[in-house]
């Protein structure tokens, strides 16, 4: 019965992969020219380094010294019109709309002397504007404020000349580095307005690529003290080069770079390289993950709680027998929905 499941969820999968007909191919750059405003490429300059070969030294230092990479000046601009927050990211790129952060703010209801609590929402890749907002009113409901954070290159984010947040993770290898990094800065700064509006403690719930942002942003952010990982796995390098829904950007990479060396292009953004300083940190985590995923692959995610097993986190673990887009359908949406904001209720 198993098997005979299992086809059809993995059919069920391709389906709703198959739905989006405007990825594009586009061509393989190393895109050196967005490592500039990294804190390590003033301390390492290129010295004839070749562009692979540049950034695998400015992976090493900024690993190294990760909370450099990932520091910034908290913004001075946030505004709240509304039930929507902007402010300037701390992260200055080519694109102007991409440079005002967006999100989305679901206040809850707090009794008197009630402590207050709240949780900020990364989506997944390509999420819509409306998306993820239904886990934000029932959080609202639980008490838990929720601010539903525009990721770089999405939606109100997004330059001009994009149908995708293909500008997020591409074939552009420093591109993506540069996103990445934004986008925990962000979430960083999103940290910054909630305890200055006098929130006394913030989970993070990260679903799919905005799982790895909320990786790296808790690691390097003291203050984050609950997670919440809906969709986890290893290697940047790795999901992209497997994954169903960025075989687009596969095709490009392959016809210049192998994956072992896109692992080690990418390894500053790559949550096994902070594991074990996260697990140091006594946070409590919540990873979920989906038995026929097939852009998270299976063995990535086991991989990740066979990790949090053997450093002995404070964790919880669900496996939801659906893929990575059937998730987001019914049944699996509820289901997931109840582990979540239980998740937080229970623990912020």
């Amino acid at each position: 019965m198993e098997t005979i499941y299992g086809r059809w969820m993995l059919e069920w999968e391709n389906r709703l992969c198959s739905r989006a007909t405007n990825r594009i191919v586009r061509p393989f750059e190393w895109g050196i020219e967005w490592a500039e405003r990294w804190p390590v490429a003033e301390r390492v300059p290129r010295n004839g380094h070749d562009p692979e070969a540049y950034l695998r030294v400015l992976n090493e230092a900024a690993i190294e010294s990760s909370h450099d990479f990932f520091a910034y000046e908290t913004p001075r601009d946030f505004s709240l019109d509304g039930n929507l927050l902007r402010f300037t990211s701390a992260v200055e790129t080519p694109y102007p709309e991409n440079n005002r952060v967006h999100g989305q703010w679901f206040p809850a209801k707090h009794k008197p002397g009630s402590r207050r609590v709240a949780a900020i929402v990364l989506p997944h890749w390509n999420a819509s504007v409306t998306q993820h907002n239904a886990l934000c009113v029932g959080l609202a409901k639980l008490g838990i404020s929720a601010l539903r954070l525009s990721m770089p290159y999405h939606d109100y984010r997004m330059p001009a000349e994009l149908e995708r947040a293909d500008y997020a993770v591409s074939s552009n290898i420093a591109r993506t580095i540069d996103a990445t990094r934004q986008a925990v800065i962000d979430t960083r700064s999103c940290v910054d307005w909630l305890l200055g509006e006098g929130y006394q403690r913030v989970g993070l719930v990260g679903t799919s690529l905005g799982s790895c942002y909320a990786f790296l942003a808790s690691t390097h952010d003291p203050r984050i003290e609950v997670n919440v990982y809906n969709h986890c796995s290893t290697y940047f390098a790795d999901v992209v080069w497997e994954g169903l829904s960025s075989q687009h950007i596969r095709q490009s990479l392959e016809s210049a770079i192998t994956l072992e060396r896109l692992r080690e292009t990418w390894r500053v953004i790559s949550p096994p390289h902070y594991i074990e300083r996260y697990a140091s940190m006594k946070k409590k985590s919540l990873f979920i993950y989906a038995r026929y995923d097939t852009t998270f692959p299976l063995r990535f995610s086991k991989e990740v709680v066979r990790k949090a097993r053997e450093l002995k986190m404070d964790h919880k673990s669900v496996e939801l027998l659906c893929g990575h887009y059937t998730l987001g359908e019914t049944p699996f949406k509820f289901i997931d929905g109840y582990h979540i904001c239980s998740f937080l209720k229970r623990n912020l």
